[in-house]
């Protein structure tokens, strides 16, 4: 072993990082998963704890309010998580090639940006919030508490952004189990306060929403602290924070598509939002509150797909790092394997128990009649978003994050939104057919970013190519020592 590979698998004895360039692939997938799962487990804890508090002790406006601005606060926070990715793919990629310079400058790089757009997203945050929420129809009763909740959310958003980029920064080399213990106590700090600020001070929804940035302002100051105190390739100098038109360039590559995609999505989700809106009426009351309980349990369900999808980014980057395209390909069809599982094993009881799922958020009979049949009729085709998710995950790894963004748009904005204008318009109008232009969506999608996987050259989007050539070509020649697993379609 030359001087170069010997230096990093000394360094890394020392650290929580993973190489998965070697090894048992569907083991590092699940070792990688669960910590991931566990810890948006978590973080799905903020929405819903804030949401059951409202629902149960402040009133049914309050909670229409809370949860039913998730379109909104996706919209801008999805911008950024499209940059998280672009910057995690970038030192995953380098990291795989052992390239310790460009992975120090990313990562100063990636923390000096987010200082910057924590500034700028909450301006714009605020500044936009009364207009979302006219796109979003949203009533009267509804608008005051949803905009007290999204002003104070917006204004401390430094500490999600911070926390993300840097979870992103950790999972690029291999490391999401930190990640997931700052959320655990980021997660029951929001609990505690929830409860203290409504129930003993009263504060109404404006308790939520400071408990909720306060929770993630202690989530961020560890991350900063792990980064700062680390020994490995990630140590953060907060002296060395800069710019580098480089790697800014690298992450833009990749963040760029996939921040659209995301905004874009989540923007169009606010008209869909507008059509479930215009049930709740006093013909069908019940709809709004309804489709709030099953946001909430869809955003559980999709939480193993979307951490195995993040596994494979992690993976596939760093295997293309070293060129290793076949192990980074059966990676893939692991994840497809692993979350096809686990979302089957979830649907069922979902199903089966829908009436006491959607009562645990609000009691209200006409909401629990609404969200069970939501519930119900989506939740079987959660399926085929494993195949889309995690396709889409593993280009953007191999630095191909344009298809994906095109794809996307296309299936879930662009041929949803003629979807339920030609449906309520020409056809039917009714909760069920607007529910219904999810899953068609859903499937579209899956099919294309399929078809298009199948063909598609991963070389040609390496983001590292000349960089650490000579240990490059050591693990390249070296036998990776996986399993080999069966194709699965």
């Amino acid at each position: 072993m030359n001087s170069i590979s010997a230096r990093f698998k000394g360094r890394m004895s020392a650290k929580k990082d993973v190489d998965m360039t070697e090894g048992n692939i569907l083991s590092h997938i699940i070792k990688f998963s669960i910590p991931l799962l566990l810890g948006n487990l978590f973080q799905q804890l903020y929405n819903t704890v804030d949401t059951w508090v409202v629902g149960n002790y402040v009133g049914d406006d309050a909670f229409a309010a809370v949860g039913n601005i998730g379109p909104i606060i996706n919209l801008l926070i999805g911008l950024f998580l499209g940059l998280s990715t672009g910057a995690s793919v970038v030192i995953s990629q380098y990291y795989g090639a052992k390239d310790e310079k460009h992975v120090q400058d990313t990562v100063h790089t990636a923390i000096a940006m987010t200082l910057i757009l924590s500034v700028v997203f909450a301006v714009v945050g605020i500044a936009l919030t009364p207009l979302l929420l006219k796109l979003m129809k949203m009533n009267a009763a509804t608008t005051p508490e949803a905009t007290t909740y999204l002003v104070i959310y917006f204004a401390g958003i430094v500490g999600l952004l911070i926390y993300n980029m840097g979870s992103g920064i950790m999972r690029a080399i291999g490391d999401s189990r930190r990640p997931f213990y700052f959320l655990v106590c980021s997660a029951l700090t929001n609990t505690i306060l929830d409860l203290v600020f409504v129930i003993v001070f009263r504060m109404g929804v404006a308790g939520v929403a400071l408990a909720t940035v306060a929770a993630q302002c202690l989530s961020a100051v560890l991350v900063i602290i792990t980064l700062v105190r680390s020994d490995g390739y990630c140590k953060l100098h907060l002296k060395k924070l800069r710019i580098d038109m480089k790697c800014l360039g690298q992450i833009f590559r990749v963040g760029i598509p996939a921040a659209l995609q995301m905004a874009i999505t989540s923007f169009s989700n606010i008209f869909v939002q507008g059509y479930i809106n215009f049930f709740d009426n006093p013909v069908s009351t019940g709809c709004m509150g309804g489709w709030t309980a099953y946001s909430k349990i869809d955003q559980f369900l999709l939480l193993p797909m979307q951490s195995i999808a993040l596994a494979s980014t992690t993976f596939v980057g760093q295997n293309l790092g070293v060129n290793k395209v076949e192990r980074a390909k059966k990676g893939v069809r692991a994840s497809l394997l692993v979350s096809s599982i686990f979302t089957v094993v979830l649907i069922v009881p979902v199903v089966v128990f829908a009436e006491p799922l959607v009562s645990f958020f609000n009691p209200t009979p006409n909401v629990v009649e609404h969200g069970a049949l939501f519930l119900r009729l989506i939740s079987p085709f959660y399926v085929f978003c494993c195949i889309n998710q995690i396709l889409s995950g593993s280009l953007r790894g191999a630095g191909d994050s344009k298809a994906p963004m095109i794809i996307m748009l296309g299936c879930f904005v662009v041929f949803r939104q003629i979807y339920l204008f030609v449906m309520t318009k020409f056809f039917i109008n009714t909760p069920v057919s607007v529910a219904l232009g999810y899953p068609a969506g859903w499937m579209l999608c899956s099919a294309i970013c399929y078809i298009y996987f199948r063909k598609s050259n991963w070389e040609k989007h390496r983001l590292v190519k000349d960089v650490g050539s000579q240990a490059v070509s050591e693990a390249a020649a070296k036998p990776d020592g996986s399993e080999e697993l069966p194709e699965q379609g």
